[in-house]
């Protein structure tokens, strides 16, 4: 699924934590059979382990492969403030990204839109991204100082998705900030190798 704003995330974080993987384009639409011969739940992204165990879902899979990395290789804050204000981050970035998929599925799988609901998401998509806007006024140059971490991976990836399929509802006019910021992110090697396709 090199669409989906979730395996972009898991695949940006291994990169940055110099973790290699094999990545095998799956798509729960096109190869669904496929797909659920892997995982029987069809979500991606889905990690298998070298031991054969099954993963879904971009948090749990980063959480785990963060316990088996050294700890200078992680993304994520160990502890105290600065873990508090990673997941604080991280929960906004991932509610933007979860109102911009729902958009996403309202006008292409649908058959007709519900235009309450898309107002709706809409709405709580944007107010996501004018917080993130305010967050990302303080980046040094990065969300939480000099080292760029998960929560950068998280909001970098989300903006990026809602500029490609949701513009017109989500305008980068009216986050500028945001928009600079991001621009960072995707100059970045592990960010320009990894494509949103």
């Amino acid at each position: 699924m090199p669409d989906s704003p979730y395996v972009r995330r898991c695949e940006v974080s291994f990169k940055l934590m110099g973790l290699p993987c094999e990545r095998q384009h799956v798509s729960v639409f096109r190869h669904y059979d496929r797909f659920a011969s892997i995982n029987p739940v069809v979500k991606a992204p889905t990690l298998v382990c070298e031991d054969g165990t099954v993963l879904m879902d971009s948090t749990l899979i980063l959480d785990y492969v963060e316990t088996v990395l050294a700890p200078d290789r992680a993304l994520m804050p160990r502890g105290g403030r600065e873990r508090l204000e990673a997941l604080r981050l991280i929960g906004i970035a991932l509610a933007a990204t979860d109102k911009a998929v729902s958009m996403v599925y309202e006008k292409e799988q649908r058959p007709t839109r519900h235009e309450p609901w898309f107002a709706r998401v809409s709405a709580q998509a944007n107010t996501a991204y004018g917080l993130l806007d305010q967050a990302a006024r303080g980046a040094r140059p990065w969300l939480q100082g000099d080292r760029l971490n998960a929560a950068d991976v998280a909001v970098a990836v989300a903006w990026r998705f809602s500029q490609y399929y949701n513009s017109a509802e989500i305008p980068a006019a009216n986050f500028p900030t945001l928009v600079a910021y991001s621009q960072r992110a995707e100059a970045l090697p592990e960010f320009a190798s990894t494509p949103l396709e």
